[in-house]
């Protein structure tokens, strides 16, 4: 293993397996645990890999009902707005937006009732000029996360 690929290799292994130890990392990639805990940390503390989390089925917890939700807002209110939607625990997804919308957002809910009730407390918002929320019916894809280009 050639080190110029070896954290687009870590970061390779580690979407494989995140819960994989140093040891095993540094079997698969041919170098030592040092070598690999040392990159691991230069990847942290540089923001590249930002934390170590599962994933999560929700609907297998209770929460049966994705939506997405487009917002159009008042210029300046935009950052207050995109405040509140991250603040929002069920929010998984909120994003800036060019196009149509100014925001797009996409939320868990545990069923439709729970959904509108916070639909309507973001159209009570006078900064909010406009709202269109979609039910997503079903999720061929999701939270996926792409291997990195390794050109040895």
């Amino acid at each position: 293993m050639t080190y110029e690929n070896l954290d687009a290799s870590l970061i390779n292994a580690l979407l494989d397996d995140g819960r994989a130890s140093l040891r095993s990392l540094a079997e698969e990639l041919d170098v030592s645990v040092t070598t690999v805990s040392n990159h691991l940390k230069d990847l942290e503390s540089e923001g590249i890999i930002e934390g170590y989390t599962p994933v999560i089925n929700y609907e297998k917890v209770g929460y049966d009902v994705t939506a997405i939700v487009q917002l159009k807002v008042e210029g300046f209110a935009l950052p207050d707005i995109t405040d509140r939607l991250k603040g929002h625990e069920q929010m998984t997804d909120v994003y800036e937006v060019t196009g149509e919308f100014d925001i797009v957002a996409v939320g868990k809910f545990t069923d439709t009732d729970d959904m509108n009730a916070l639909i309507k407390d973001l159209l009570a918002d006078a900064d909010i000029r406009e709202a269109s929320t979609s039910v997503v019916l079903d999720a061929p894809v999701e939270c996926n996360q792409f291997e990195l280009d390794v050109s040895e």
